[in-house]
């Protein structure tokens, strides 16, 4: 029995001989109890034809009836039970071979091997099992491949400002360097730049989790996008990029906690300015449309790819590689806006014509309804 619980290809196997036995079951008795009244019915009619049939006749008729049905039937149970087998072994090897070897290659996934995959063929459900089963895989070797990177790069800015602290205090120690403001002012600028890069990470866990703290309140999202464009203004001015703004005052009210979507909108106008050359223009409006709000920030910069746009709000995820550690930040805050906006119930999406065409980023939020405050 253990071995039954414990094996796909015997259980199917059972089954179709439990299917079997039942069928051979009800012939047995449908037989057993409609043969006497059948053959008494035909006898009666060949009486009519051939003139009276005495009553050994019809024993010894009805006797061997019954032992040609029991023959027929046994040979038959015979016959379905092999075909049980050969059919059950072919079942067996089409479901449980796939199923076995997705449990194998998931064990392997498990230890570490993410570039193992499954065969898949035909178009059956199986098949549409095996093709979600490598997706799943696949996502779970990009993801394990941007963690790497992440360990990579945090470790890198995380040794570069440690290394320029321990610097300047040998070179205080020694004598070197003069114990000056100017110098005490540089290792605070280090310091700031590690608790940047740990209070992302905080961020971004608390964010996943669905446990950052929010003051929801009713709120003018003019507000809070009015505040980062002005924080931000003198940044594009020192860069030359031009920042415009269509931002009505009437707006209608939203729910939202003010600090956690100017935090989005620092995140997303600073990514517009990161990515948007010297001469460009980023774009930021507002348009209330029926129960919704939204906010849109667009820029002229270097645009995404298809394929960058159905990753660019996953962790650790970088459009531009190249320039991650000397500007490109560690990949997490377009993750953590994505969280705060969906706090929000409201949504996150981007868009973009194609490489070196541009970007846009919309915020969409609902609007209070009317006696909701």
């Amino acid at each position: 029995m253990k071995k039954i619980r414990q094996h796909l290809g015997w259980k199917l196997f059972l089954s179709y001989l439990i299917v079997i036995l039942i069928g051979v079951f009800s012939l047995a008795v449908t037989a057993e109890w409609h043969a006497p009244s059948a053959l008494s019915r035909h006898m009666s009619s060949m009486q009519t034809m051939m003139g009276d049939i005495d009553s050994g006749m019809m024993q010894d008729l009805l006797g061997d009836f019954r032992t040609a049905i029991n023959e027929v039937l046994l040979v038959s149970a015979g016959l379905a039970m092999l075909t049980a087998v050969i059919v059950s072994t072919f079942v067996t090897r089409r479901i449980v071979r796939p199923i076995q070897e997705m449990t194998t290659v998931s064990q392997r996934i498990a230890n570490g091997h993410y570039d193992e995959r499954v065969a898949v063929s035909g178009e059956d459900e199986l098949a549409a099992l095996g093709i979600s089963f490598n997706r799943m895989a696949h996502q779970l070797e990009q993801t394990e491949e941007r963690r790497r990177q992440l360990i990579g790069d945090v470790a890198h800015e995380l040794r570069t400002p440690l290394s320029s602290i321990k610097s300047v205090m040998e070179g205080l120690q020694d004598g070197v360097l003069p114990a000056e403001p100017e110098t005490f002012a540089s290792v605070e600028r280090e310091v700031n730049r590690l608790q940047r890069i740990v209070r992302d990470l905080e961020e971004l866990s608390r964010a996943e989790a669905g446990e950052l703290p929010m003051e929801m309140r009713p709120v003018n999202p003019a507000d809070f996008v009015q505040t980062a464009v002005d924080r931000l203004r003198l940044q594009y001015e020192d860069k030359n990029v031009r920042l415009t703004e269509d931002i009505p005052p009437d707006l209608p009210l939203v729910e939202a906690d003010t600090a956690r979507m100017t935090q989005v909108m620092l995140n997303l106008l600073g990514n517009a300015l990161q990515y948007t050359p010297s001469g460009e223009q980023v774009s930021v409006l507002a348009r209330a449309d029926g129960q919704q709000i939204s906010i849109v920030v667009q820029d002229t910069g270097i645009g995404l790819t298809a394929e960058q746009q159905r990753h660019i709000f996953e962790r650790f995820y970088r459009v531009d590689k190249s320039r991650a550690r000397t500007g490109g930040g560690s990949g997490i805050g377009l993750t953590i806006s994505k969280h705060i906006v969906e706090a929000h119930n409201g949504r996150l999406i981007v868009s973009s014509p194609g490489p070196n065409q541009g970007s846009t980023f919309t915020v969409i939020l609902p609007v209070i309804q009317d006696g909701a405050i």
